[in-house]
């Protein structure tokens, strides 16, 4: 196998496909990247049995074959390589990687022990590219980081119609975004849905992200269910998360009338100065009254902390206590110059009620309904 390309194509591509590779593999066969040269250019992959990632780029082929090679080196190499053409090839001696005076010798892993990328061919649609890496953004963080639910580490995608709904909790809370989707003649078809992993789906977001459209498949049955995000030149697949996502969508409240609304910004600095003094896990009171959100803390060694910003209430005065990790993520996601927090109502006495945060564009005027983050508030022992 020869061929050449360009440096830069090169490294990108090579960038790419390493990324989803965990960073220790107990298998060092999945560690490498498997490079495919033949009439059409270059064919990149790299897989790990959870996830696949995928990329065709032009290249001048001297002699079709196939290499595996390891993944990270190259990518590192490939990065720090001088402004030159790159030629590879496959010797007796190994790969032989060149660029200007730049000379590398890499060590080729057998091919033949190397797995079969999956391929995704069932029911597709479409999704706006800087909608969805939108979306991921405003969702994945609630989804939970404790492997001991694994169904709870996912984000659930699911298919209404024209619209696509990324959904995640960790129990403590819930983001859901909601965007279109084109199905093509089978926009009416319901019922598609995927439990994807956040850590996939995060890096999905952030190399599809800039503009076009991204294709999403779902495929395959049984254990081996898997997802294809394709944007471009460039494919992502993930095993999905075996089990039942909680029926999290009937903890959003119907009624809105209790509720403040306050800048986000303002009350999102105010948060972070308040509770520097607290312990990690200790809850930051909040007292909102018809003028203004008070937060009070206090922390070890009799320290303490009390700041008020500007707010709008409608209803009876509340005080509660919020995770403030938790309520600035929520703050960082709703993208608007307010924020809308509504106090809901449970038949149940004896606990807490969650608060719902959404986007709101002035202190009037609500915002888009198409984010919603719930947080369960903590019990306020003094």
């Amino acid at each position: 196998m020869k061929f050449h390309v360009g440096r830069d194509v090169f490294s990108e591509a090579v960038s790419f496909v390493v990324k989803l590779l965990p960073q220790r593999n107990p298998q060092p066969i999945l560690a490498g990247v498997l490079i495919e040269a033949g009439e059409n250019g270059l064919s990149l992959s790299a897989f790990d049995y959870e996830a696949s990632a995928r990329t065709t780029i032009e290249a001048s082929v001297d002699e079709p074959g196939t290499i595996l090679v390891h993944g990270r080196l190259l990518s590192e190499i490939a990065s720090r390589l001088p402004n030159a053409p790159i030629q590879m090839e496959l010797d007796d001696d190994g790969i032989a990687l060149t660029c200007g005076s730049a000379r590398f010798m890499l060590a080729s892993m057998p091919v033949q022990e190397y797995p079969a990328i999956p391929e995704v061919s069932g029911d597709s649609g479409l999704v706006p590219a800087e909608d969805f890496a939108t979306a991921i953004a405003q969702v994945a963080f609630a989804a939970s980081r404790d492997d001991v639910t694994p169904v709870l580490t996912g984000v659930q995608l699911e298919v209404s119609g024209t619209q696509l709904s990324l959904v995640a909790t960790d129990r403590y809370r819930v983001a859901l975004r909601d965007i279109p989707w084109d199905g093509g003649s089978a926009a009416a078809d319901e019922g598609m849905s995927a439990l994807v992993p956040a850590r996939t789906l995060t890096e999905v977001g952030k190399t599809f992200s800039h503009g076009g459209e991204i294709s999403i498949s779902f495929s395959g049955s049984g254990d081996r269910e898997i997802i294809a995000f394709t944007s471009g030149n460039k494919t992502v697949t993930s095993l999905l998360i075996k089990g039942n996502f909680p029926p999290v969508r009937r903890l959003f409240p119907e009624q809105t009338e209790h509720h403040a609304v306050v800048n986000t910004a303002d009350l999102a600095e105010a948060v972070r100065r308040v509770s520097l003094v607290l312990d990690r896990s200790a809850p930051l009171r909040f007292t909102f009254t018809p003028d203004s959100v008070s937060m009070d803390a206090s922390g070890t060694e009799q320290a303490r902390a009390n700041e008020s910003v500007d707010a709008t209430l409608i209803g009876e005065d509340v005080t509660l206590g919020l995770n403030p990790q938790y309520l600035l993520e929520a703050l960082g996601a709703v993208r608007s110059e307010f924020a809308r927090i509504t106090f809901t109502s449970s038949e149940n006495q004896n606990k807490l009620s969650p608060v719902l945060v959404t986007p709101q564009t002035s202190v009037e005027k609500g915002g888009e309904d198409t984010f919603r983050y719930l947080l369960q508030p903590n019990l306020l022992l003094r």
